[in-house]
């Protein structure tokens, strides 16, 4: 039986602004029939359930979600940033990945099984010796010292990268050491990527 979970549904509002946009509503179902939406696709199955374009307008999150957004991200700022010294990674850069990986919940679960602040895969939290996915701590130790290694095995290519963070290492290398020509995976090394420079120009958690 199919269940869905209010706390992971998207609600936002339409704020009148000056420029076209369109706004895309993704759904994904787990293993055990679990139902999640979200306006940013994500690591694993999904589809999109609904485009909207509206010309004049803006769309953006409700005061209420952004606001619950920014709380968490000024929660988890500490171990954030104390994870990425620990394993030489700029802060801007492991924020960028938390976002975009989970919008800093520590109870995301993707339809693949990926868990927590990085979305850690079962193997990888295993191989980096994070036994709770789903502890800020651990998770954000996990993550980091994941994506350094993969920052050290692409020759600091932030793009192979995060690409090799979405998709696999094997992927990456199968392809010649080029970003996989997976949709899903192009469009989260642009994502990640745009949060990151937003993050270095000051800009903590842009509504877009």
């Amino acid at each position: 039986m199919l269940k869905l979970l209010p706390t992971i549904c998207l609600s936002w509002v339409l704020i009148a602004l000056v420029q076209p946009v369109t706004a895309d509503v993704y759904k994904y179902r787990d293993a055990q029939g679990h139902i999640y939406l979200t306006d940013k696709p994500m690591r694993g199955d999904y589809r999109l359930l609904k485009r909207f374009s509206l010309k004049g307008t803006r769309s953006t999150y409700t005061g209420d979600t952004l606001a619950k957004m920014r709380q968490r991200r000024a929660n988890l700022a500490p171990l954030i940033e104390a994870a990425a010294k620990r394993h030489r990674l700029p802060g801007e850069l492991v924020h960028a990945v938390v976002r975009a990986e989970s919008a800093y919940r520590t109870d995301a679960v993707s339809s693949k099984g990926a868990m927590g602040l990085m979305q850690l895969m079962p193997g990888t939290a295993e191989r980096f010796g994070v036994t709770d996915a789903h502890d800020a701590r651990q998770n954000l130790d996990g993550g980091t010292r994941y994506l350094r290694l993969l920052l050290e095995q692409f020759d600091q290519d932030l793009r192979l990268a995060l690409a090799a963070y979405n998709a696999g290492e094997n992927a990456v290398v199968k392809y010649g050491n080029q970003i996989p020509p997976y949709p899903e995976t192009r469009d989260y090394v642009k994502k990640v990527i745009a949060f990151y420079k937003q993050g270095q120009s000051g800009d903590k958690l842009a509504q877009r």
